[in-house]
Parts: structure tokens; sequence; C-alpha cells
């Protein structure tokens, strides 16, 4: 081991490891073990040699951005702390984890998992791309799939298709960009895995572009918020999500005009919940199935202009999901 990873290290050690066996004895968390990181594989896997160099990334700037966690429960200021949820608040202005509740148990991402794949998307895409929706894509739906109403034959761009996808949660939209972009769907899940882990978040597996469930489509609220951050350095990724109603028109396979208005299923943006005073919520994503329960990922700011990324995955409803997530971002308003 050479002299600048030995100084790295040791560098490391103080830093991150140090202060939490001072503080919390590194390890007493709140889950199993089996379904969380250690420490040393979140910081490993964030700050290493080998990871900079396989992201392309240099070795002195990787991670430098990153709110890297390691205390469970802290900051314990919510009046209940529900041991069965998982919560997260990020302080993206300071690189602190300024909550957190269960953020490395294994949760199943419901249609949170739609962050990574508009992120594959835009990253390998072309927005302006007509796509022309297949019965492939159409057909191997599962009947209670969330769409935006999408048939065979109909022809519209990939940018219409991301907005399908980010505001009505269409599983149709998801498909069609996995097809799209990665050539087939299979191809494009591969793509999935292959970013998470080049963006740290490797106690997580993508099984499909939706977020259906599957006992291997998992993830955790930390490899959420790996995914999420770097999304929303994407300018047309915060466009998406920050709007409310969008107006689709394109064509069906006949050639007449299709017009329809996909609404975001984000509670704050739809008028359905009230935003937390002194917090503006710019957007993010929602999610709901049995085994996941209700989940939202949100990207917002408070009175000082500064940004905050918060999550709260398995809630009992939405309800429960927004009354969370509003006592969460209640403490971060100045």
């Amino acid at each position: 081991m050479n002299r600048k990873r030995i100084r790295k290290y040791i560098a490391l050690f103080f830093a991150v490891l140090l202060p939490c066996f001072l503080l919390t004895g590194c390890g007493e968390t709140r889950q199993d073990v089996d379904a969380s990181y250690a420490l040393f594989d979140t910081t490993s896997d964030y700050i290493s040699y080998e990871t900079a160099i396989d992201s392309g990334q240099d070795e002195s700037l990787f991670a430098s951005d990153l709110c890297v966690g390691g205390i469970e429960n802290s900051d314990a200021f919510l009046e209940t702390v529900d041991e069965a949820k998982t919560e997260a608040v990020f302080s993206l202005s300071d690189g602190e984890v300024t909550y957190a509740n269960n953020i490395y148990k294994k949760r199943y991402p419901a249609s949170t998992t739609k962050i990574l794949t508009a992120y594959v998307a835009l990253k390998y895409g072309d927005l302006d791309q007509m796509v022309t929706v297949s019965d492939s894509a159409m057909s191997i739906l599962d009947p209670d799939s969330s769409v935006c109403d999408l048939v065979v034959g109909d022809q519209l761009t990939l940018r219409d298709l991301l907005y399908g996808l980010m505001l009505e949660s269409g599983n149709d939209a998801a498909n069609m960009i996995a097809e799209t972009v990665g050539g087939s769907i299979e191809n494009f899940v591969d793509m999935m895995n292959e970013e998470a882990k080049a963006l740290g978040a490797t106690q997580s597996h993508f099984v499909n572009a939706h977020g259906m469930p599957d006992a291997d489509h998992y993830t955790t609220a930390y490899d959420l918020y790996l995914i999420f951050q770097e999304a929303i350095k994407n300018n047309d990724f915060v466009e998406i999500i920050s709007t409310d109603t969008y107006a689709a028109s394109y064509l069906d396979a006949d050639g007449d005009t299709v017009n329809q208005v996909w609404v975001n299923t984000n509670g704050y943006l739809s008028g359905d919940y009230d935003m937390p005073e002194g917090v503006t919520v710019i957007g993010g994503k929602t999610g709901t199935t049995d085994s996941a329960g209700a989940c939202l990922v949100l990207y917002s700011e408070n009175l000082s202009g500064d940004p905050i990324i918060s999550i709260v995955l398995d809630a009992e409803d939405h309800r429960d999901l927004y009354e969370c997530m509003s006592d969460l971002l209640s403490n971060f308003a100045n």
C-alpha cells in the first residue's frame, strides 16, 4: 500500500470512524446486522481508491460532496421514533446526515426505483428521440401496474415518456424507456445496476425499471440518497420532478392526436398535502406497494435556501407518509 493511500485511510479513521466509536459505539444500530451495512463497508465503498478509479473520478475529489452516514437515529427530534420505518434527512449544503433511522436497512423501493430509471435515461438517452410504443413493452405489464395509458403504436418523445414516468408513475413509460435506451429491458436493468454500483449504491439490486415487487429488487435509504443526489445535478431531471402537471400531446398508431394531462403523484405538488411552513418542496418521487409500504424521496429547500434530501420508506399509508415527512422537514425550516 503506497503512502498516499495509507495517509488517506488514517485521515478517514480520524474523520469518520473515530468520532463514531466515541459517540455511538459503531454498529449498535436498531436493525439486524444482515440487513444493514457495516460502517467500514459504506465508507470504503464511497471513498476508496479503487472505486474512484473505477468510476473515472479523481481520487482526491471522489465523494467530496456526499453526506457520509454511520450514526443511526441521530438527533431524535421526532416526538415518536417509529422503529419500523426508515426516515432520513440529508443536508446537502454541509454534507451531513442530520437525521437517520434505519437508513441502511434493506427495503423494497416500489416506484422510487424510477429515480434511477430516469437518471440512466437522461445520461444515455436523447430527449428528443421519437419512440413508438411496442407490444413487447406493454404485454408484460402487471395488471395492477400504475400506468399513464400508453397504447401500442403511440408515437411520443423520450422526454414525454420521462414525464409520464416521474409524474404519473407510469410503468408502461418505464418499460418503453428501458427498451429505447437499453435496447431491451434486460439490458437496461443491467445498466441500472452498473450505474447504481458506480454511485456507491452497493447494497441495492434492481430487476425491473418500474419497481413492481420482486424479492431480488431492493435498496436502502442511503443508496436512494446516493442515486437521487446525483440525479438532481441534472437540470432536466429537476425540471421534470418539479412539474405539477404535464400536458402530453402525441400521435397514436393512426396518426391522430392524443392529449393527456399527467398529474404529479407527489402530494405536496398536487396540493393534497400542505408543505411544512418554511420549506419549499421542489420535487421527488413517490412509491407504494404492499411490500414496500408508502415511500417518498424528496428534494426541498428551507428559508435559507439550503438544499435538503429527505426520505421516508415503509410508512403505513399516504397520510402516515406525509405526516412523517412534514414532521422531518419542519425541523429544518430555518
